[in-house]
């Protein structure tokens, strides 16, 4: 089976697919079909940066075990993407160490099969690279891609399957820790829909702001790529994205593992060369 590991500031979303075996790695219809991607299972956990390698490995054998399934025997390949330079050095070593199995870490040099037109394309995330992989083998392009994670990342696709470029906006949680953190009279509120969109308390008020105001910005960054882009599919991912959705017009699929869709492409564009 093939682990996949998406680290992110916030969180660390990890995905198990069904093995892929060398004569599948480059047929177009293993990847376009979303019905042979076969992600068997899939966890969000809080990603903690101070884990070692021993760690991180203690983790996933226990997970697996919840499936009843034994890691050192189960995976086969692993690959990797990570914005956080620490905890992504710690599974570097953990594969090393324990799993003697072909890897692939996203990165400079790393085949995507995709063009980034990036002034600097060191610059864009490997998680960003990923989803528009993903999101250009499920939809096609132009495409636009709207990341809700620590930041809220949009990024466009091309006709031709080219990475363009996007925009970056603070994330929803990071604005509303921003908010409590520099108003001493404001406190921490659930993020949920409020009753009212002119909200009759502190907590409504809060609510509304953080909801309608990023849908409010979601909508019009789209519509603005789209502006240049003509009519493109709008693919939304992230942990919040379920809870924008409906007030997103321009949103078309939502689809909360895309980033381990990408990984997994990529992982074939590299793995059997």
């Amino acid at each position: 089976m093939l682990l996949a590991l998406d680290v992110g500031n916030t969180q660390t979303v990890i995905g198990l697919f069904n093995s892929v075996s060398p004569d599948s790695a480059h047929s177009d219809s293993d990847l376009s079909d979303p019905a042979r991607f076969e992600l068997l299972f899939h966890w969000r956990l809080s990603t903690v940066a101070e884990r070692t390698a021993d760690e991180h490995v203690l983790m996933l054998t226990q997970l697996l075990a919840l499936k009843g399934l034994d890691a050192f025997t189960a995976i086969d390949g692993i690959v990797l993407s990570s914005t956080v330079p620490i905890v992504q050095a710690a599974l570097r070593e953990m594969r090393e160490r324990w799993f003697q199995v072909p890897c692939v870490v996203l990165g400079p040099g790393v085949r995507t099969g995709m063009p980034i037109l990036y002034d600097n394309p060191k610059e864009v995330g490997p998680d960003r690279i990923a989803n528009a992989v993903a999101a250009l083998e499920l939809y096609g392009g132009p495409a636009i891609v709207v990341d809700f994670g620590t930041a809220t990342t949009f990024d466009a696709l091309s006709a031709d399957g080219e990475y363009l470029g996007g925009a970056i906006a603070p994330g929803i949680q990071v604005s509303l820790d921003a908010l409590v953190e520099k108003a001493a009279a404001l406190r921490r509120v659930e993020l949920l829909e409020p009753k009212n969109i002119i909200g009759r308390s502190t907590v409504e008020s809060i609510q509304s702001g953080t909801l309608f105001g990023y849908a409010g910005l979601v909508q019009g960054l789209c519509e603005r790529f789209a502006q240049v882009l003509g009519n493109a599919s709008v693919i939304a991912t992230g942990g919040m994205g379920e809870l924008l959705l409906r007030f997103c017009p321009s949103i078309q699929h939502y689809e909360p593992w895309l980033t381990l869709y990408g990984l997994k492409i990529i992982y074939t564009k590299n793995s059997f060369e």
